[in-house]
């Protein structure tokens, strides 16, 4: 381990839950509550990074898919779809009752 390599040993709860110790958190600017990503790297070692802002977590789902086998952009692509469907109906259902309220 290097010189500006520090270690800390943390226990892992029944839920799999583990405290990210103070010097660490506030070294990397990590709130509380906050969010964090993991990575591991090729080695295997894990990576732990703050995330401060919605951009930090792009990438997060690359590869993956849901049980449907839909990618997150194909699966939020159709749930506007379905929203935009959705709100066209509501519009056709209510259009022209304006005049009916008192």
């Amino acid at each position: 381990m290097s010189k500006t390599e520090s270690e800390k040993v943390v226990s892992v709860s029944a839920r799999g839950q583990a405290t990210i110790p103070k010097q660490f958190r506030e070294e990397l600017g990590i709130d509380a509550p906050g969010r964090v990503k993991f990575i591991q790297t090729e080695d295997g070692d894990i990576v732990v990074r703050p995330i401060h802002s919605v951009t930090d977590l792009r990438g997060v789902l690359d590869g993956k898919t849901d049980e449907q086998g839909r990618s997150a952009t194909e699966r939020l692509r159709e749930e506007r779809e379905s929203d935009k469907a959705s709100q066209k109906r509501i519009r056709q259902r209510y259009a022209g009752n304006d005049e009916a309220d008192p």
